[in-house]
């Protein structure tokens, strides 16, 4: 069985950040692993002034690019260094939280979190999570103990005293969205329909402020849903659309049901025609957020505007 080691570090500065990642990272190139570190920048320069000349030996990511949504991280980081270093163990350090993650993106990365351990389970890997135990929220430390089997902190690990099952804590995370404003723009479509939802994604978004290239990239994001509906999810739904904080906001509903809680993060292997869909979805959007239930389906993409 190979062995996975998904440890969250508990650090309250920068000596104690340090302390915890600088080590994980000379232990893997020592070890002849390729490493890779996805943190925020500030933390990513702390590491790398830490690492020294060692810091060229490592792939490295500012996460708050990387994976600002955070159901990109899986697919576009983790996968996609795993699959760069075919055979060998990996080591990586990923911070998906920090102060600073707004109350939208949250319930997302609670699920990253969780599917990391369904994801990876079984593989040779090692994922090192930090928290900055002194800038982000409580509720996000009690929940690095539910996603994460063992906690290090103070030059110590011990077991997670509440680590919990992965799709149990997904499903915990599944939850009904906030109704759209009343502002909110919708119409309805089926097969006949889906070039005038293009045309009407594209002329929301833009009247809206989104950039033209982004501008595209919602509509590819959209119409790769609104086609997986009509094959799998009822053959009809809504798009509903509106601007909302900086963002522009497209959502899909359906009578459809996503049951597999890694669709959407897990890369399709080469050749493979099918599960492309959501995986491009994460990719292109700056935040993705689904509720999913028997009868129905609600994905919402959020693009910066």
């Amino acid at each position: 069985m190979a062995a996975f080691d998904h440890p969250a570090l508990l650090y309250r500065d920068a000596d104690e950040y340090l302390a915890g990642t600088v080590p994980f990272v000379l232990a893997g190139l020592a070890a002849g692993e390729p490493v890779m570190v996805a943190v925020p920048g500030e933390n990513l320069d702390l590491v790398r002034a830490g690492l020294g000349s060692a810091a060229n030996q490592i792939r490295l990511h500012d996460m708050t690019v990387a994976g600002g949504n955070p159901g990109r991280i899986l697919p576009g980081v983790l996968f996609a260094f795993a699959a760069a270093n075919p055979g060998k163990r990996v080591r990586m350090i990923g911070e998906p939280v920090w102060p600073g993650r707004t109350d939208l993106e949250y319930p997302a990365c609670v699920q990253h979190e969780a599917l990391i351990n369904a994801a990876f389970g079984g593989r040779d890997a090692a994922i090192l999570c930090p928290y900055d135990v002194a800038g982000v929220d409580r509720r996000a430390i009690e929940d690095a103990y539910r996603t994460h089997p063992v906690i290090a902190e103070a030059g110590a690990r011990r077991p997670s005293h509440a680590y919990a099952d992965p799709i149990a804590v997904v499903a915990d995370f599944n939850r009904p969205l906030p109704d759209p404003p009343a502002v909110a723009a919708t119409i309805t479509f089926n097969l006949d329909s889906l070039p005038a939802v293009r045309r009407f994604v594209a002329g929301r978004a833009s009247a809206a402020g989104v950039d033209p290239d982004r501008v595209l990239d919602l509509a590819i994001a959209v119409n790769e849903l609104t086609a997986n509906t009509v094959e799998h999810g009822g053959g009809h739904g809504t798009v509903t659309a509106w601007p909302e904080d900086g963002h522009f906001v497209c959502q899909v509903t359906d009578g459809g049901h996503i049951r597999d809680p890694l669709a959407g993060r897990i890369p399709p292997a080469a050749g493979q025609a099918r599960g492309r869909g959501l995986v491009l979805v994460n990719q292109v959007c700056d935040l993705v957020r689904v509720h999913t239930r028997p009868g129905g389906t609600t994905v919402r993409l959020h693009m910066r505007r």
